[in-house]
């Protein structure tokens, strides 16, 4: 049987008063599924995902996540108590911090504990060669990898990727999106995947919605 890890019930937000950017939206997410949510730039997509980590406030609507309530109309759950794992499209990483202490930085434990952690999950991303490098001197993939490994190594059940392979070439990103998705499956993490592209959401993803004029569209893959 199937759980429900995430829920999120007539979302509605706005950026400015009587500009709603999407209106009464709802879908929900199982444990270990990967969602793909797909759509023109502009339209939200972003906003989405950081309504579900609390970096915004919804204008009406509630998210839940496992049985409970991160965000409604009376509570709000600040995103450092979120447990939620969040992967940007770039400019992830801390640049004074090195691969290995960019992803040991959300580890709780003591410094050995995070750096085994750390290493472990460099090492599931390949990116175990560059644990020494800073940001600025890794290509954008290995950036990639290191702030996937960040993302997952506090082992939350739940990560959010907003366009993260989108500013790699073609080859890179289609080795990198097919090495996630393994990856998540084999650590059972459940994933949104944010996208404009049908066939990385096609590749990718066990299931795909659209936003679309503020309104959410489910898709059959």
């Amino acid at each position: 049987m199937k759980k429900e890890i995430l829920s999120v019930r007539s979302l509605s937000f706005e950026y400015e008063k009587n500009i709603e950017i999407f209106s009464n939206i709802s879908f929900s997410l199982n444990k270990g599924e990967i969602l793909g949510i797909l759509g023109p730039s502009g339209l939200g997509k972003s906003t989405l995902l950081r309504l579900i980590t609390g970096l915004e406030k919804p204008k009406t609507g509630e998210i839940s996540y496992y049985d409970s309530i991160l965000s409604s109309n009376k509570i709000f759950v600040p995103p450092n108590q979120r447990g939620i794992g969040l992967v940007v499209q770039e400019k992830a990483l801390f640049p004074h911090l090195s691969s290995l202490e960019n992803v040991k930085f959300g580890i709780k434990g003591s410094n050995r504990e995070k750096n085994i952690k750390a290493q472990n999950f460099l090492k599931l991303l390949k990116a175990e060669k560059f644990a020494d490098s800073y940001p600025n001197s890794l290509s954008g993939g290995q950036q990639q990898r290191v702030a996937i490994a960040r993302a997952l190594a506090p082992e939350p059940d739940l990560v959010l990727l907003d366009e993260p392979f989108s500013s790699l070439d073609k080859d890179l990103r289609e080795e990198l999106r097919r090495e996630t998705k393994i990856l998540f499956k084999k650590t059972n993490t459940s994933s949104i995947i944010v996208t404009h592209e049908m066939e990385e959401a096609k590749d990718i993803c066990d299931k795909i919605i659209k936003l679309e004029q503020g309104k959410i569209l489910n898709l059959t893959i």
